[in-house]
């Protein structure tokens, strides 16, 4: 794709995704698409050349196997994550008082929770019933965490403090509580029966569409950019790379849930998930243990999560001598206490990638004074032992409600995971 297509693409994608579920549900769609045929868990899988892929909850496996595919050919793994930082439906979530309807929620990961104020969001993600069927639910607008007036706090300029408790409690109607009901609601937007429904899964997001701008279009703003901007990476580099080389590697694209929560699950990093996909493709190779362990030997992971840009006004948080721009082409991630995983020859492999993908890149680390995030890298290195390299879009204002990244990096990462799955240097 080109840049402006791409990026469009990319808008559309985010659009669609305002959950993990939403997220794997339209990149499965996508994959159906392209040909790729949907394997599920609990039957038995095809094995052999072909293109598949697997979904567990809010996170989604998909992997093309070259024709000459033999049980001790490498995989090329792009993992990143289908989750954001945002606020989860608590059960009981009808609440409110002095004649407003207030939905409770907790708080998921790391948001900014200021940039949540004062915008028109939106309930999203599955609604599961008794007899175990899931449907997925989006309201569009309907909530709103509202903002206490500057005439109410004349210091709140001087440095605004929230609750998560007290504060963070969004607006969705006006009303009795007990006469509401929110469930009923989304029950409603679903189509289903509320008394049908045993459980749920539900976060708010923002409804803002992406929006590209900037004196000469070089920007885009969007919500869940950290991670989706990845996720969409990997899914159209897969697509595209479909068909390589017959004696290329096994392309993988692992798009897991619960990394802004600690990948803690069995949707997400360091869960089984990877493991038994890998399992079952080199089974359907005909690999038995020894097979199967030379391949892995031979295997790369490349793990792509959104990365800082440096701030114009906080330039002192940055490295002095690491700044990356936007537009200058994806991150090398690096940490020397191994919060990313890339080591020498992860990075000198990248670089070659680049080069040869005609992708330009830039690295970055941490300011010695500022504690350094994480990814899924470490967690799928320590898992599997694969060579791991940390990768990733420029942002600012990450974990925000709103991020911002330049139109030309998320399609440098894309072209170079196109390479990267094609297994060519």
């Amino acid at each position: 794709m080109s840049t402006p297509e791409h990026i469009q693409d990319l808008g559309a994608y985010v659009a669609a995704s305002p959950s993990s579920f939403h997220a794997v549900a339209e990149a499965g769609q996508r994959l159906a698409a392209a040909g790729f045929r949907r394997q599920t868990e609990q039957d038995a899988w095809e094995g052999g050349a072909g293109r598949f892929y697997v979904i567990r909850d809010g996170a989604l496996i998909a992997w093309s196997v070259p024709d000459d595919a033999s049980p001790t050919t490498p995989f090329s793994i792009l993992g990143a994550h289908t989750d954001s930082p945002s606020f989860k439906l608590k059960p009981k979530p009808t609440t409110g008082r002095h004649g407003w309807l207030q939905a409770g929620v907790e708080v998921y990961g790391g948001p900014l929770l200021n940039s949540w104020l004062d915008r028109e969001l939106a309930l999203a993600g599955r609604l599961t019933l008794h007899d175990g069927s899931e449907h997925l639910v989006s309201t569009g607008p309907l909530l709103r965490f509202a903002q206490l007036a500057i005439h109410l706090d004349r210091a709140v300029n001087d440095g605004l403090a929230l609750d998560k408790q007290r504060h963070m409690n969004p607006v969705w109607g006006l009303g009795d509580p007990a006469e509401a009901d929110l469930l009923g609601l989304l029950a409603a937007r679903a189509g289903i029966d509320p008394h049908d429904i045993g459980g749920f899964d539900v976060v708010v997001a923002d409804t803002q569409e992406p929006r590209v701008f900037g004196a000469q279009g070089e920007f885009l703003a969007s919500g869940r950019l950290d991670n989706l901007s990845s996720v969409h990476a990997g899914l159209t580099a897969l697509i595209d790379a479909a068909g390589g080389p017959s004696d290329g590697p096994i392309a993988v694209l692992a798009a897991f849930d619960h990394e802004e929560v600690g990948s803690g699950s069995r949707s997400g990093a360091s869960g089984p998930f990877l493991e038994d996909v890998l399992l079952r493709i080199s089974l359907g190779l005909g690999a038995g243990t020894e097979e199967r362990l030379r391949a892995l030997a031979s295997s790369f992971c490349v793990s792509a999560d959104a990365g800082h840009a440096v701030h114009p006004n906080y330039a002192e948080r940055h490295d002095p001598a690491n700044l990356p721009v936007l537009n200058r082409g994806p991150l090398l991630k690096i940490n020397a206490n191994q919060r990313y995983t890339t080591d020498a020859p992860g990075a000198a492999y990248w670089a070659a990638l680049c080069r040869a993908s005609g992708v330009p890149y830039q690295e970055f680390v941490s300011n010695n004074v500022m504690p350094c995030g994480s990814t899924i890298g470490p967690l799928t290195a320590t898992r599997l032992g694969i060579r791991t390299v940390d990768v990733g879009t420029p942002l600012l204002s990450m974990h925000s409600a709103r991020e911002l990244c330049g139109v030309e990096d998320p399609g440098h990462l894309a072209k170079a995971t196109a390479a990267f799955f094609r297994g060519g240097l």
